[in-house]
C-alpha cells in the first residue's frame, strides 16, 4: 500500500533516528518508494532541519542525541549513473575509462543513452535517478557542445551532484558553475598546426564535420594560425553552409582541398575526423593530390588512423583519461574520497599529436 506523504516522512525520520545515517537509495528500496520521491521528502524534511543531507545520504542533525552520522556514505551499493550519445566510437573510451574508476572505488555504473534525440537526455537522467543512482555523468546533446541561451536548465536544477563530460557552458550560464571535465579539443588543434608549421607549411587548411567538436577544433586552428603569423586560408564551405548529408560532405571537401592545392593556396589540412581522412585521401589522390608530397595530413580523433593504408598522422584526445577523472570528482563529491575538492573543478585535458606517414613527418617504429 502506498503511504501518504506525512506517513512517509514519519517512517523516514524514524529511521533515521535509529540508525543515525543512511543512504538514499538504500532507504528508498526498503521504503519501496522512488529514489526521486525519496529525494524530495528528504529535502522538505531538511528544510524543517529535521534531517541532514550529506553526500547522497540522510543523516540525524547535528546535536541530535544518538550515535554520530557516518560523514562519509558506505561505497557499497553507491550507483553512478552515467548519461551519454552513444556508446559507439568517441564515447566507448570515456564509458570504460568511467566505468573502470568507478568500479575501482566498489561502486556501480549505470548507462543511460540519448542517441542525440530531443528531451533524450532529461529522460535517461530521470530514469537513472529513479532507479537509484546517487549521482550523475552527463554528456548532454548540445549540438555546439554547449547550451545555448534556455538551454540545459534542467542540468543545473540537479538536487544530485552532477559533473559534465566533454560539455562545458559559457560564463553566466546556470550550468557553468557545475564540475565538468572535457578534452581540451582546441588544444589538439593548435598542437596540429604548430607540427605543421614546425615542418615549414604557411599555408593549412582546417576541414571539419559538424560536430560538439568542430566549434573548439576552429578557436584553436584560428587561435594557432595567428599566434604563428601563418598565411589565412580560405574557411572551408562548410563552416557557412553545414553539409545536408555524408555525400555532400565528403564531395564540397575535396573540392575545397583539391582546389587549395592546385591553386597554391593550401600544402597541409587537418581533418576531423580520421574516418573522413581515410575516405578523402584516396579521393585526392586520384585527383593527381599526392599525400603527403603535395598536401600533408593530420586527423582528428585517433579512433582508426593508424589503420589506414597510409598510416595517418592525427591529435588524439584521451578519452579513457576524461571518463576516469569525472568518475572520480564525481565521487569525491559522493563523500567516497577522504580528500574530496571543496570547490567545483574545471578540468580540460590535453590530447597527444601521434606522428605517423601522413604529415611527412612519420616518428621512427610508430
Amino acid at each position: 500500500m502506498r503511504l501518504h506523504v506525512d506517513q512517509r516522512h514519519e517512517r523516514v525520520l524514524q529511521l533515521v533516528h535509529e540508525r543515525g545515517s543512511l543512504r538514499v537509495a538504500e532507504l528508498a528500496e526498503e521504503l519501496g518508494m522512488s529514489a526521486v520521491t525519496l529525494r524530495r521528502d528528504v529535502e522538505t524534511l531538511a528544510a524543517q532541519g529535521l534531517v541532514e543531507r550529506l553526500h547522497g545520504a540522510v543523516v540525524r542533525p547535528s546535536g541530535t542525541p544518538g550515535p554520530a552520522p557516518a560523514a562519509v556514505p558506505s561505497v557499497e551499493g553507491l550507483v553512478v549513473g552515467m548519461v551519454v550519445p552513444t556508446t559507439e566510437y568517441y564515447y566507448a573510451d570515456v564509458v570504460r575509462g568511467a566505468r573502470e574508476a568507478v568500479e575501482a572505488a566498489g561502486a556501480r555504473l549505470t548507462i543511460g543513452l540519448s542517441r542525440y534525440l530531443p528531451d533524450e537526455d532529461e529522460a535517461q537522467a530521470r530514469r537513472l535517478l529513479s532507479t537509484g543512482a546517487d549521482g550523475l555523468l552527463l554528456t548532454p546533446s548540445w549540438e555546439r557542445g554547449h547550451p545555448e541561451p534556455g538551454e540545459g536548465l534542467w542540468v543545473a536544477g540537479q538536487e544530485t551532484p552532477v559533473v559534465l563530460v566533454e560539455r562545458w557552458a559559457p560564463l553566466g550560464h546556470p550550468v557553468a558553475g557545475l564540475d565538468r571535465v572535457r578534452s581540451d579539443h582546441a588544444h589538439g588543434a593548435a598542437e596540429a598546426v604548430a607540427h605543421l608549421a614546425g615542418l615549414g607549411h604557411r599555408s593549412i587548411a582546417l576541414a571539419v564535420q559538424e560536430s560538439p567538436t568542430a566549434p573548439r577544433l576552429r578557436a584553436g586552428y584560428a587561435a594557432a594560425v595567428a599566434a604563428l603569423g601563418l598565411s589565412p586560408v580560405a574557411a572551408s564551405p562548410l563552416q557557412d553552409v553545414p553539409s545536408r548529408s555524408e555525400t555532400d560532405r565528403f564531395e564540397r571537401t575535396l573540392e575545397y582541398l583539391s582546389e587549395g592545392v592546385a591553386g597554391g593556396d593550401v600544402t597541409a589540412a587537418i581533418v576531423h575526423s580520421d574516418a573522413d581522412a581515410i575516405v578523402l585521401i584516396p579521393r585526392l589522390q586520384a585527383r593527381g593530390v599526392r599525400v603527403p608530397e603535395d598536401l600533408a595530413v593530420i586527423a582528428y580523433d585517433d579512433e582508426v588512423a593508424s589503420l589506414a593504408d597510409l598510416p595517418l598522422t592525427a591529435v588524439a584526445p584521451d578519452k579513457h583519461a576524461v571518463g576516469a577523472a569525472a568518475a572520480r570528482l564525481l565521487l569525491s563529491r559522493l563523500g567516497v574520497s577522504d580528500e574530496g575538492p571543496t570547490a567545483r573543478r574545471h578540468l580540460d585535458i590535453l590530447p597527444t599529436l601521434r606522428v605517423r606517414v601522413s604529415c611527412g613527418a612519420a616518428a621512427a617504429g610508430a
